[in-house]
């Protein structure tokens, strides 16, 4: 792992996705830039002191170094946005495979030039859009590619947070520091951090991709460098519409990320907030209740359920089923054999490409004066 040390939300969140499914053991890390702190993690986690390292140069050369049965084969890179390239970079070129968090880079030309490198190295990376991760929502991805909604024609995404509601950069609070540092965080602010996981969950679960949008980008908090409020409007493929929303200021909310999808003959919609239901409504008859860990649901689900109907499962469990899927895939590979399709379906490259693509689009859009603007990846 590359950073996530002490203090660090994220990274405890990648240890705890790995962990779950026993398929993959932590044995080395760079977890700061500082090397005392990167060494105080490393205690704390138990690893072996010749296993923590002061960079994550030492840390790519030092493993690469060490006979093949006890290198590290995955990489898990937790760092803010601007230091995502070149440690991946550097993996990737280096013979590792890598776990990405969102968004995948700094920036648009970066995410393309990574995507270049990954193909030339022939190593795989996976990119951690949680929300894809979940059952129900796999549920709905597999409906609509079965054309059971008919043609698509809306969707609705939004993702509202209330946390950013007050000057919290201003504060000791490491989180809002980076968030709202355009040197850290990139051009945008929530649409970067939340609004990429919006678009993503629109584009995964629809089958859909954004053609035009057109934004309206807002800073809300005085003094804030970088937006925390939006919305878009958005034009698909295949002649749908849609909405997307995303908002670091509505106080009082939490995580409640929500897609819509409503297509010829009905529509469905899933939440975080009671992440183990998918409704589905029809226009000729009554409404039903999906839920997880049921003997109808379909493959995709069904593998990436753990427990019995009725035993929520949640966040952590959406995050593990990228890592699981990600270490099947792999498997398989090193096998000489084709991984089943659910093992195969785990945000990639092209997902983190697009996400860059639109956090460009909608920062653009946001600051333009042109009601539509095409969608330029």
């Amino acid at each position: 792992m590359i950073g996530g040390g002490q203090g660090a939300f994220i990274g405890g969140i990648h240890r705890m996705a790995a962990a779950l499914d026993g398929l993959y053991e932590l044995t080395a890390g760079a977890f700061s830039s500082d090397a005392a702190k990167s060494r105080a993690t490393g205690v704390l986690l138990g690893l072996a002191p010749d296993r923590v390292y002061g960079s994550y140069q030492e840390l790519i050369e030092q493993e690469q170094q060490r006979p093949t049965a006890e290198r590290v084969q995955v990489i898990a890179i937790v760092t803010p946005n601007h230091l995502h390239f070149e440690p991946a970079k550097l993996a990737l070129q280096s013979g590792f495979h890598v776990i990405l968090d969102k968004p995948m880079t700094f920036s648009l030309a970066e995410a393309k030039q990574l995507q270049q490198i990954a193909v030339a190295s022939g190593q795989k990376l996976c990119l951690t859009h949680t929300y894809t991760g979940y059952p129900m929502v796999k549920e709905a991805r597999q409906l609509i590619a079965a054309g059971t909604l008919g043609g698509i024609r809306k969707v609705y995404v939004e993702y509202p947070q209330g946390w950013l509601s007050g000057f919290e950069e201003g504060s000791d609070n490491k989180q809002a520091a980076w968030r709202t540092d355009p040197a850290r965080s990139g051009i945008a602010g929530a649409m970067g951090d939340i609004g990429t996981h919006a678009f993503n969950l629109l584009e995964y679960v629809s089958g859909l991709q954004v053609e035009k949008l057109c934004a309206d980008i807002n800073v809300v908090v005085p003094g804030r460098r970088l937006d925390d409020d939006g919305a878009v409007l958005l034009r698909l493929s295949h002649g749908a519409s849609g909405v997307l929303v995303a908002t670091q200021v509505a106080a009082g909310e939490e995580n409640n990320v929500r897609v819509r999808v409503y297509g010829e003959k009905g529509g469905l919609e899933w939440q975080q907030a009671d992440a183990n239901t998918l409704l589905v409504r029809w226009l000729d008859r009554p409404a039903e209740i999906r839920r997880t860990g049921t003997g109808y649901v379909g493959s995709f689900a069904q593998h990436n359920t753990r427990t019995p109907a009725g035993h929520p499962e949640g966040y952590l469990e959406a995050f593990a089923n990228l890592y699981r899927n990600f270490a099947l895939a792999l498997q398989a590979e090193m096998a000489g054999q084709t991984a089943a399709p659910e093992a195969l379906d785990y945000p990639s490259l092209a997902d983190g490409i697009r996400g860059m693509a639109f956090i460009e689009n909608v920062i653009a859009s946001g600051h333009s004066d042109t009601k539509w603007t095409d969608f330029v990846a």
